[in-house]
């Protein structure tokens, strides 16, 4: 069975990598490990990381029953502490091997995150300290990340306007973003499901507005995703990779903070997205990168060949189709054959060519996490899946 796979896959080659990187010299985990498998013990370490982590031990214990999982969600957990700013309050973008505060934007994607992370560790150990720092985060992105038109980006630490060149590409410098809008959604759903207050039900549904009004392009099929203050797009580009994950995420969002009157809307944009991107960028060897002014980026980065399954995963449950299955178990394919690392101890590479050649980035660093891939194990391991597939 699929399910049976993907739960082996996480235990016996994700699961164990992370948990080799567990600093029990200076807390939290390893920032960066390169290629080569060897860890750097001294490389700063990235709070999106660090909640990413959080949340995946945290989800793995609890689904699998792990308890021996706990402890690896508890490490993460303490060492939240140390990206604070008892001042200014928030989270650090990282901080130093050891704890001390390293680059000190507070970025609102990073602010999400740990949100993200902290309600999954208060949903698996009802921990009341979890919980408050989870809600403390969501007053913080609520009152200084925000404006009367929308979410901000880059924040110096004492929520001044910072530059956002942490989530800007391809030439342009964006004051707003669909990514960081994306996963404000994902952590409030998160947080929702953890704390089911009124207060973040509402404020998820207001952003799940904007990014159905304002986000989604339903002539272009996409979501748009870099912006000017006004939220005017910048560029003619289509991220097949966030398009089909925010197929699923933002239909399981949707999920836990709509009333069931307000969800056609959502799911007619959700499957619009999972079957743009998939016409436009999925082959039997992968999920392209993106599109810009019409140049494929055919890169296979590791995180979207993760949400692809997910996606695909979602288009199935809703149509019935089994097309959607099919693909389920070619990108699956795909995934075994040339996206995990064979070599022992490692797990899924960060990035290769279409050809299927790495491109020799880091195997653990700020970004490469986790997160997706565990994510996609977890969800898939879960899900009532179709015999035979």
């Amino acid at each position: 069975m699929f399910r049976d796979e993907v739960r082996e896959h996480l235990e016996q080659k994700i699961i164990p990598f992370w948990q080799n990187l567990k600093d029990d010299v200076s807390g939290g985990f390893t920032g960066y490990v390169g290629e080569d498998l060897r860890p750097d013990k001294t490389a700063d370490k990235g709070c999106i990381l660090n909640s990413r982590i959080l949340w995946t031990f945290s989800t793995a214990a609890k689904v699998l029953n792990r308890d021996d999982l706990r402890a690896y969600a508890e490490q993460a957990y303490r060492f939240v502490d140390r990206f604070e700013d008892p001042e200014n309050g928030g989270v650090y973008w990282s901080v130093t091997y050891d704890g001390k505060p390293a680059d000190t934007t507070k970025h609102t994607y990073c602010q999400a995150f740990a949100v993200y992370g902290l309600a999954a560790y208060y949903r698996l150990t009802g921990c009341q300290g979890a919980l408050r720092k989870a809600v403390r985060l969501f007053r913080v992105i609520e009152e200084k990340c925000r404006d009367e038109k929308g979410y901000l980006e880059a924040l110096n630490a004492d929520f001044t306007p910072g530059s956002n060149e942490k989530l800007s590409e391809n030439g342009v410098m964006a004051s707003r973003t669909m990514n960081t809008l994306l996963h404000v959604i994902e952590a409030y759903a998160e947080l929702c499901r953890a704390y089911p207050d009124e207060e973040v039900r509402m404020a998820g549904e207001k952003a799940l507005e904007q990014c159905l009004h304002t986000i989604y392009n339903p002539a272009k099929r996409r979501m748009e995703v870099f912006f000017d203050d006004d939220f005017r797009p910048l560029l003619d580009m289509q991220s097949y990779g966030h398009d089909i994950e925010g197929s699923w995420l933002l239909w399981d969002a949707a999920e836990t903070l709509l009333e069931p009157e307000k969800l056609n809307a959502y799911q007619e944009m959700c499957l619009d997205l999972a079957e743009s991107a998939t016409e436009r960028g999925f082959t039997d060897h992968g999920l392209h990168y993106e599109i810009v002014n019409g140049e494929v980026n055919t890169v296979r980065a590791w995180w979207p060949q993760a949400e692809a399954l997910l996606g695909f995963a979602f288009a199935l449950e809703i149509t019935g189709d089994a097309v959607w299955a099919q693909r389920m178990r070619t990108q699956w394919n795909y995934i075994l054959r040339a996206v995990v690392d064979p070599r022992e101890g490692s797990e899924w590479l960060n990035e290769i060519t279409e050809e299927g050649e790495s491109l020799h980035k880091p195997l653990a660093e700020e970004w490469k996490c986790p997160y997706h891939n565990g994510r996609m194990c977890l969800r898939l391991y879960q899900l009532e899946l179709p015999e035979g597939l």
